[in-house]
């Protein structure tokens, strides 16, 4: 794989050549951390059974505040690390590092303590029943135990990102799927452990991913690494890490909550088998949602490399290039889910009635899907140039102001295809408001380009 441009070509080079050489290899993980979701779901459906995909999709919401907590301390991490060695301050780079390690293992033990007694409760409050809680708690269970190792893999897997090993990072993304698609199937099929086998495999390449990365940590040539007196707790380290962290960490939160809505209304108006084609469409359609986000993490830094050396023309070029590559690929989302939307499910489950509920819920949750790839990248825009509270806005937009509505509202008058529907209609009314968001930025730079 070539080097990324240095700085300064991405204020020549051209743009689609730029957007490739930063995009595919954040594409290449976001899409090996999507087939990493998928590979569990894949083989627990055909190795235990369509209610052990439901009881899987219960598993969704601790998933997701599972990684809020560790987005909280990894994301800002890894930004405050990158910061401090443009600073070239690499005494405090060291701490960091040192400080992720610890609150990693605070979090990641504290999150297990806290969640462990009360499972079968928390379950059933996200939409369980006697059929699915059982598949679920039996996932969980294996999960929190290894719930450490998950935090501490993808905390160092974004401190090794920030510092100066993206290669690295993503192979160890990648290294873990291979692993998990050699482990599930052998977990489950083989030793006959069910849907434990699938968390067990998940564990354990993780935690073959982590002996690796702390292998890197403790190379002597390495600038960044683990060393003694670098993991004391720094108040003022800690505090701009979970600063930092806040956003994404929001972001996870309503996530978390949106699922336990959807969840409940599944479950209400469709029951148990209902839940499991969330599942399934939620696995599917989470795919493109990570190729987008691949291309607007590359579109990032040539967005705001050249917002801050005033080469406006240059920055409107990167946002239509992106927006024209993310619209493409959710495009190519919505047509597999208006067109093969059971072939799509079947790779998940040979279980007929779960495949067809999954396909006439993948029709209607892609109906405006074409549109979910220029909400995301002018959202992310806002972010690239520095304005984060704008970003936050249109990042939630679609989760609170307009997806919670219409759950709360909907299902009451259209039962299960309410939920379902749910979806496409706040996809819609977000990317409305990003679009006039967007278009009333770029005349304020028209009218003052120093604003920003």
């Amino acid at each position: 794989m070539t080097e990324q441009k240095t700085p300064t070509a991405l204020g020549t080079e051209k743009i689609g050549k730029l957007l490739i050489q930063y995009a595919i290899p954040a594409i290449i993980a976001m899409t090996a951390s999507s087939l990493y979701n998928m590979v569990d779901s894949i083989f627990i459906g055909h190795g235990v059974g369509a209610m052990a995909i439901s009881g899987l999709a219960l598993t969704f919401p601790l998933m997701n505040l599972a990684a809020a907590f560790g987005s909280l301390v990894g994301v800002g991490a890894a930004t405050l690390m990158s910061v401090k060695l443009g600073q070239k301050d690499y005494v405090t780079a060291q701490r960091v590092l040192g400080n992720v390690f610890v609150l990693n293992i605070i979090i990641g033990v504290a999150f297990t303590l806290l969640v462990f007694p009360f499972l079968d409760p928390i379950l059933y409050f996200f939409g369980g029943s006697d059929e699915t809680v059982k598949y679920a708690r039996e996932f969980m269970q294996v999960i929190l135990l290894g719930n450490v190792v998950t935090h501490l893999y993808l905390g160092l897997n974004s401190v090794l990102r920030a510092s100066g090993h993206p290669q690295k990072a993503m192979f160890a993304t990648i290294t873990t799927v291979l692993i998990n698609v050699v482990l599930a199937p052998l977990f489950i099929f083989v030793f006959d452990w069910g849907i434990r086998g699938a968390a067990t495999a998940t564990v354990c390449a993780q935690l073959i991913a982590l002996i690796w990365q702390i292998h890197l940590f403790l190379r002597k040539d390495e600038l960044i690494r683990l060393q003694k007196g670098i993991f004391r707790l720094r108040r003022r380290i800690v505090l701009d890490s979970l600063a930092i962290g806040m956003s994404p960490f929001l972001m996870n939160m309503a996530s978390c909550f949106i699922v336990i809505l959807i969840n409940q209304g599944l479950k209400a108006h469709g029951g148990d088998l209902a839940i499991g084609a969330f599942g399934i469409v939620n696995r599917i359609t989470f795919v493109f949602v990570m190729i987008v986000l691949g291309f607007n993490q590359g579109m990032q830094p040539i967005a705001g490399y050249n917002f801050g050396a005033k080469l406006y023309s240059r920055v409107t070029q990167v946002l239509k290039v992106t927006i024209c590559c993310a619209t493409i690929v959710t495009t190519i989302g919505f047509l597999v889910g208006m067109f093969i939307p059971e072939l799509t499910s079947s790779i998940f489950t040979s279980d007929k009635e779960l495949i067809e509920i999954s396909a006439k819920g993948f029709r209607v949750v892609v109906l405006f899907y074409p549109l979910v790839g220029f909400q995301m990248v002018a959202s992310n825009f806002f972010q690239s140039i520095g304005m984060a509270s704008k970003a936050i806005f249109l990042s939630l937009t679609r989760q609170m102001l307009f997806l919670v509505p219409c759950l709360l509202i909907l299902p009451h008058y259209y039962g299960q295809l309410g939920v379902w529907a749910s979806m496409p209609v706040a996809d819609c009314a977000a990317s409305l408001v990003s679009a006039c968001m967007l278009i009333w930025q770029f005349r304020q730079f028209k009218k003052n380009p120093s604003l920003g």
